[in-house]
């Protein structure tokens, strides 16, 4: 707020006392500079909530918002995260299509997609074993195996069991 429009708010008797100089010219100065980094913040208040404009800290808490907590969770606070930020940032941008989708074989491949940034998954449903499912992993993404894990948990049917199995390398 600008020193002229908490004048403003005054009564009349503080306004004719605050003249250049005076302490309380002085005072308003410094509320309007203790209000200047608050005001920044509320003008763009909306990239708060851009998954690709909110600040690095913020990725987390909106992870949880778009219901990825699952992915982001550690077992210590002082963990890093299990993703890359930029692809946090993927994964909550993509949320609500992922909670549309939930439960589903597409849902599953496109969160294992999104998260890890490599193609080629297949979800096959062995008629052999009913609730069941198996979850190839490509070669690339092999590395990532306990984000998948997570992922794979979280995103089937809570009757289903599930299988995660690493593609061999053509060759």
């Amino acid at each position: 707020m600008r020193r002229a429009a908490i004048e403003r708010l005054l009564p009349a008797a503080y306004q004719r006392a605050c003249v250049p100089g005076s302490v309380l010219w002085a005072l308003l100065d410094v509320m309007e500079a203790l209000h200047a980094p608050d005001e920044a913040v509320l003008a763009d208040v909306d990239a708060l909530f851009d998954p690709y404009r909110a600040p690095d800290g913020m990725v987390t808490y909106l992870a949880r918002w778009v219901a990825m907590d699952h992915v982001v969770a550690s077992p210590r606070p002082d963990a890093p995260p299990p993703l890359p930020l930029g692809r946090l940032r993927d994964l909550v941008s993509h949320g609500a299509l992922l909670a549309r989708w939930r439960g589903t074989p597409y849902g599953m491949r496109r969160a294992l997609e999104v998260a890890t940034g490599t193609g080629g998954y297949a979800i096959d449903e062995p008629r052999d074993r009913p609730f069941h499912v198996v979850v190839t992993v490509p070669p690339a993404a092999a590395g990532q195996l306990a984000v998948i894990t997570r992922i794979v948990e979280a995103e089937k049917p809570a009757s289903t069991t599930a299988e995660i199995v690493v593609a061999e390398e053509p060759p």
